[in-house]
């Protein structure tokens, strides 16, 4: 099915040769607008799959205040046409997120470019809010489950917490390792906190949460885990913590 394009530009001549251009590309201009005004007005009630919009526009309203206003309204991608290259110009642009930005005078090849790899990034981005979303729905107030999904490969997979043996840090990830596998997932040690049982799992370090039911052994200032191969420290301000969960003889 053909993408279908809004085209704001205020040059006439212009305006009617990326129209042109784009409907012997194959694609679908639904509309096209001379203003900022006329573009957010069209977006809203032709809905279309993709903008390509001025920045320099004529009257009160730029391309990239346009852009701004139709992206919070429908998500779609927009592609910035221009013929200023400058910094200040396109530090102004990137504040919108543009999916693209085309230096005038251009070619068919650089439009056509251009305008499949938007559609191709904006349809990845909006499989990613639904998966993120998905994520968020089935992990929202199960901090008790005996079981996580975790992505894995695009894939979420079941997990039983009783399978995991320690929690690390990683930088903005987390490792999750179990006896057979482990699991690299972006996310936050206090957010893994909060979804892992707590009467099984302790926080013994900034970087580390470890099952409890897996230290065979502490040594010094370490916990030595079944089937981990590296000591685990335990800092300072969890010790309290820790000392309240174990009987020594």
């Amino acid at each position: 099915m053909a993408v279908n394009i809004l085209v704001t530009e205020d040059e006439s001549i212009v305006r009617k040769d990326i129209e042109k251009t784009l409907q012997k590309l194959g694609y679908n201009v639904v509309g096209t607008a001379d203003t900022g005004e006329k573009a957010i007005e069209l977006a809203s009630s032709l809905k279309p799959d993709l903008a390509l919009m001025d920045i320099m526009l004529k009257g009160t309203m730029t391309g990239i205040e346009a852009a701004d206003k139709i992206k919070r309204n429908i998500d779609i991608p927009i592609i910035f046409l221009t013929a200023y290259a400058d910094e200040k110009t396109l530090a102004k642009a990137k504040i919108t997120e543009p999916h693209g930005y085309i230096l005038k005078p251009f070619k068919e090849i650089d439009i056509q470019t251009s305008i499949e790899i938007a559609i191709h990034k904006h349809k990845k981005e909006s499989e990613l809010k639904v998966e993120n979303e998905l994520l968020r729905s089935l992990t929202r107030h199960k901090n008790d489950a005996d079981y996580l999904f975790v992505k894995n490969k695009s894939r979420l997979v079941k997990l039983n917490t009783s399978e995991v043996i320690v929690v690390e840090a990683l930088k903005d990830y987390v490792v999750i390792n179990t006896l057979e596998d482990k699991y690299t997932i972006h996310s936050t040690m206090k957010d893994i906190e909060r979804k892992l049982p707590d009467h099984v799992f302790q926080r013994v370090h900034r970087s580390f949460i470890v099952n409890m039911d897996k230290v065979e052994a502490i040594q010094a200032a370490n916990l030595i885990l079944t089937g981990y191969d590296k000591d685990v420290p335990i800092g300072g301000s969890y010790r309290e913590s820790i000392s309240d969960r174990i009987n020594v003889l």
